[in-house]
């Protein structure tokens, strides 16, 4: 794939995300979906490889562009990563002055179900794909019950999870 065009799809769904997983969305549509670039189980893995290192959520972009261009891809998706924060800055000073708007306050309301929205869509697909069967199920909602009901930090509940599914086949298939 092209590399410029490489960096506008990342730089898209980064744009368009605002934080973390909210591009994921974007990412399987333009990349498995339409593109066929990847499928949904590199995207489970570059978003597991991306959530159990340490920095922002969206280290996962870098897994992405590395699946699709190999370490021109991962450099790609990193600058497309970063370029919004630098835009924002600006708009977030210019919002930050009318943060008691009620249009403001309406927007980013709309914004942030509308990105719910998306993130559950993208979801379903990706789910579907890892789910295997009853044991894998029960790991999928332990996880939610987990980081629903209590403060535990992701990475704790990956590494445990990878240490159930390492447990369970000594003991069955997963």
């Amino acid at each position: 794939m092209n590399i410029l065009v490489l960096y506008l799809l990342l730089l898209k769904a980064s744009v368009m995300s605002f934080s973390g997983l909210g591009s994921l969305p974007i990412i399987r549509n333009d990349f498995v979906v339409n593109r066929h670039l990847l499928t949904d189980r590199q995207v489970n893995t570059a978003v597991v490889a991306g959530r159990t290192g340490p920095g922002p959520f969206g280290l996962y972009l870098v897994c992405v562009g590395y699946y699709i261009s190999g370490v021109p891809g991962a450099a790609v998706a990193f600058l497309a990563m970063v370029t919004p924060a630098f835009l924002v800055l600006p708009l977030m000073h210019w919002l930050g002055r009318r943060a008691d708007d009620p249009h403001i306050k309406n927007a980013i309301q709309g914004v942030l179900l509308g990105g719910a929205g998306l993130l559950l869509a993208a979801s379903v697909p990706l789910a579907k794909d890892a789910i295997t069967g009853p044991f894998t199920l029960a790991i999928v909602i332990a996880s939610f019950a987990i980081l629903s009901f209590t403060k535990l930090e992701s990475v704790w509940l990956m590494l445990g999870a990878a240490v159930v599914g390492l447990l369970a086949k000594f003991f069955g298939p997963v």
